[in-house]
């Protein structure tokens, strides 16, 4: 049984499904709890059962799911619980806690960011096994949760499908119809995409910069796609980047394509991808992403993003904060012969495999 706050957009979502349909194609019974969205679909479809319960809403009120939870875990008997977000981990636990020690299923938690740091974040260093989805995030947790038995923390970084990300990947032909006559401004130019929802760490200004650096340093034949949504809360900051984009004189050399469906093909006939953030990735998914599919990537050499350039593509590695830096590599790859991309050992086999081995460690009897 998996917890998280809704199953809408999001590597957590993602993930969820993925463990969720692993466990039903070997066999076993999953079962996720949340207060629903749109990838409820993709779960059920997959043969796993989804609970609706609202247990991701941070209010007092949510405390009074602890009771329900603990009865719900005593119906279903799951042989795991798995924790995967602070408000329902401290449902989660609490009902845990609360059930007779020979009833409870095995607990685990994942860790999937550098959360602030606190009591109410502490509850994801709880579980009798800990998963950190990258070297960056484990040492978040030994470093600010010194509480926290090393020996219960495993490292089960990310991954992708090769299969759904073959290098070399071309769009269907449609595909790449619409694309041109939506995208005419993209012809004939060097397509620069920062794949990243809008928030104001994830490195957008960077990438203006960079691309206002980029042409004063003589490199005309290029476009920039912004690709990624913006929250309702966050509109304000997406309309200062559109004025930060007019100020620089950017306004017919960059793009804003908002949120999109369609990521996989859009860095699939981009020349380059970047990841520019100012704080660092958990992870660092759309790095890994655009490399498996063979675009080459730029990105700071900090957090999970730096972890994956440094196993795959070194080449991309820039200093934190270093515009110019950037600018000199984008130079370097554009004068040269594409590069190769090394292989990539983070697959989504080796994470599934890693975490139902968890499972097993934690499970009553060692289920499965």
């Amino acid at each position: 049984m998996q917890l998280l706050p809704a199953l809408e957009a999001g590597g957590v979502e993602r993930g969820t499904v993925e463990v969720a349909r692993e466990l039903v194609r070997r066999g076993h019974r999953a079962i996720v709890v949340s207060a629903g969205g749109r990838k409820v679909r993709d779960l059920e479809s997959a043969g796993a059962e989804h609970i609706g319960l609202p247990i991701g809403v941070k209010a007092p009120w949510t405390l009074r799911l602890v009771p329900v939870l603990r009865r719900l875990l005593l119906e279903e008997r799951p042989d795991v619980l798995h924790l995967r977000s602070r408000m329902p981990a401290w449902i989660g636990y609490l009902a845990w806690r609360a059930l007779p020690e020979g009833a409870r299923p095995g607990l685990v938690t994942t860790v999937h960011g550098p959360y602030s740091v606190g009591h109410y974040s502490s509850v994801m260093t709880r579980g009798q096994r800990v998963i950190a989805i990258s070297r960056t995030i484990r040492e978040y947790i030994l470093s600010n949760y010194p509480q926290t038995d090393p020996a219960v923390i495993r490292l089960i970084p990310r991954g992708v499908d090769p299969a759904a990300y073959p290098p070399g990947y071309h769009p269907p032909k449609q595909w790449t119809r619409k694309w041109r006559l939506e995208q005419p401004q993209l012809a004939g130019k060097h397509v620069l995409t920062y794949p990243a929802r809008i928030t104001r760490w994830k490195g957008q200004e960077e990438f203006l910069h960079l691309l206002a650096r980029l042409r004063d340093t003589g490199m005309k034949d290029f476009h920039g796609l912004i690709v990624g949504g913006a929250e309702k809360r966050r509109h304000s900051f997406l309309e200062e980047l559109k004025a930060l984009a007019r100020r620089l004189g950017l306004e017919r050399q960059v793009t804003f394509l908002g949120h999109r469906v369609d990521l996989k093909a859009i860095l699939a006939i981009s020349d380059l991808s970047f990841s520019l953030t100012r704080e660092p990735e958990a992870f660092g998914r759309t790095t890994l992403e655009a490399l498996a599919l063979g675009t080459p990537v730029v990105g700071y050499d900090h957090g999970g993003t730096g972890e994956i350039l440094r196993a795959i593509f070194p080449q991309g590695l820039v200093p934190l904060g270093s515009v110019e830096s950037a600018a000199r590599r984008v130079w370097q790859l554009r004068s040269a012969p594409r590069p190769a991309i090394g292989e990539n050992p983070f697959t989504l086999q080796a994470m599934l495999d890693a975490t139902l081995a968890v499972y097993r460690e934690v499970a009553p009897g060692g289920a499965g």
